[in-house]
């Protein structure tokens, strides 16, 4: 079978890479796309750094290591055809003495065992031949870690969409769904203030923020409970841009969930510093009724309160962005546009490390899907596609834990 009428909600990068894959792949089927604001991209995919990972951090074997490379590469493709922006401008971890230097040698090990391509240690002097104002004792080169517009991909995509005959309704808000024995039914707003049913063979849940409430209305439980996280950014003034030549991150902690201020030159030439990571008060009420978020809180108090005083205090900011680049003072900077990051949390106070897909019947929930899910979601499009999409091979099922 290739034909059936498959429901996606969320005009994403993710819901409209799986929506474009229908259409070029399975063309006996038919699609349609449910967004419930005015534009696609309207979220996570507008609100994130631009950058496309190469896939340095990810447990090897997990599906975030094997979709990443598999999604950079075709993502690089894409925007090659599309003639979309995307620049390969490189990565440094910067590591400050003995005991960063020793954490970037696990992550040099799982950037080899995850296949990335160039990757190479450096010491002071490699530091400065790639980026003259980053100081550091040693650091990891990424030389493919690349930055594009996501907007202009998802906006791409739509056209493809729609050029292939697939549907995009905007202002398509969803009420209800419920499934039954020959498909799931939504129930949507529209922009004139009327409710309209739609039917589908398959409905597939790529709702970035809300995903968890539209999974228990298809049956599923409520663990994990979507958690959402606003990242504050600033930007380099114009004339101090050229502190920055590509991206130069610190390295992480094992310990905190976040990696803590780093510094981007994206395409269209601004060079951001952040993001810190703060609570965001949509679905505030929710957030503090999880019990899990009060067990994640008892284990990171401290890096929330540090967070806090990063966000509160351009002086602050400034000093997180000087252990990278020494040169840079509160006056190089100005705020720039959040971010926004849909994160699971587990009922245990976990934050879910890998993707996850689940299957419920005739509909499909990407429950799970932050960073690097936009680099990935050509690759998640790939993987769902083949999976649950009539005409597919039903082998390749599974849940990521």
């Amino acid at each position: 079978m290739s034909g059936g009428h498959i429901g996606i909600i969320g005009a994403g990068v993710v819901g409209l890479a799986l929506a474009e894959w229908i259409v070029r792949e399975r063309p006996g089927a038919r699609v349609t796309v449910l967004e419930k604001e005015d534009r696609v991209a309207a979220h996570q995919t507008g609100h994130n750094s631009g950058v496309v990972h190469a896939g340095l951090y990810y447990r090897p074997g997990s599906l975030k290591a094997a979709l990443c490379r598999r999604g950079a590469g075709l993502l690089r493709d894409y925007c090659a055809e599309k003639e979309l922006p995307y620049e390969e401008a490189g990565k440094v971890l910067v590591a400050r003495g003995a005991e960063e230097e020793a954490r970037l040698d696990r992550i040099e090990r799982t950037a080899r065992e995850n296949g990335v391509p160039g990757v190479r240690r450096l010491g002071p002097d490699g530091l400065r031949a790639i980026e003259p104002h980053v100081r550091g004792a040693g650091g990891l080169h990424s030389p493919h870690t690349a930055v594009t517009d996501f907007v202009a991909v998802a906006e791409s995509l739509a056209d493809d969409v729609r050029r292939a005959g697939g549907r995009v309704l905007l202002g398509r808000p969803v009420i209800a769904l419920r499934q039954g024995a020959s498909g799931a039914e939504v129930l949507t707003g529209d922009p004139h203030g009327e409710r309209l049913r739609h039917r589908f063979d398959t409905l597939v849940v790529c709702a970035g923020l809300w995903t968890d409430r539209l999974a228990r209305m298809a049956g599923a439980g409520d663990d994990p409970r979507i958690v959402p996280f606003r990242g504050t950014y600033h930007e380099l003034v114009p004339e101090r841009r050229y502190l920055v030549r590509g991206l130069v991150y610190p390295v992480p902690d094992p310990r905190y969930p976040f990696l803590g201020v780093h510094l981007t030159r994206h395409v269209h030439g601004e060079v951001t510093a952040g993001p810190n990571a703060l609570l965001d008060r949509a679905r505030l009420g929710e957030t503090l009724r999880w019990p899990g978020f009060w067990r994640l809180a008892r284990r990171h108090w401290a890096m929330g309160a540090a967070e806090t005083a990063v966000s509160a205090s351009p002086a602050v900011f400034a000093r997180q962005a000087r252990r990278l680049v020494p040169g840079i003072t509160a006056a190089d900077l100005r705020p720039a546009p959040p971010g926004v990051r849909a994160q699971a949390l587990g009922r245990d106070g976990a934050l879910v490390d890998d993707f996850v897909l689940e299957t419920h019947d005739r509909i499909v929930c990407v429950r799970n899907a932050p960073s690097p899910a936009a680099t990935s979601s050509l690759a998640i499009a790939e993987y769902l596609g083949e999976t649950v999409v009539p005409g597919s091979r039903p082998d390749r099922r599974r849940v990521a834990d």
